[in-house]
């Protein structure tokens, strides 16, 4: 595959926090960058996600569901809908 350079300009901030992820998902920037050129070419859309950052009231809930599990405090299995809703209506 022959390649090409494509240059655009960004601000050093937002360059090096962008390393700095890539870095941490252990993928060079340019693949990164390249595989989103590929998803652009193969979908023609255009996609934006930015990950919530866990929040402590997160934080809380996830142990907490995490004792729950430990501590056999679980619903189900239920072989059909209606015990599952059988047992919520009990709650």
């Amino acid at each position: 595959m022959k390649t090409s350079t494509i240059n655009f300009k960004t601000d050093a901030v937002t360059k090096t926090k962008a390393q700095n992820i890539a870095s941490k998902l252990g993928i060079p920037l340019s693949s990164l960058l390249n595989a989103y050129l590929h998803e652009l070419v193969a979908t023609g859309k255009v996609t934006f996600i930015a990950a919530e950052p866990m929040t402590k009231k997160m934080e809380a809930a996830i142990a907490q569901a995490e004792r729950d599990i430990a501590n056999g405090y679980t619903s189900g299995p239920f072989n059909t809908a209606e015990e599952a809703i059988e047992h919520l209506n009990s709650l």
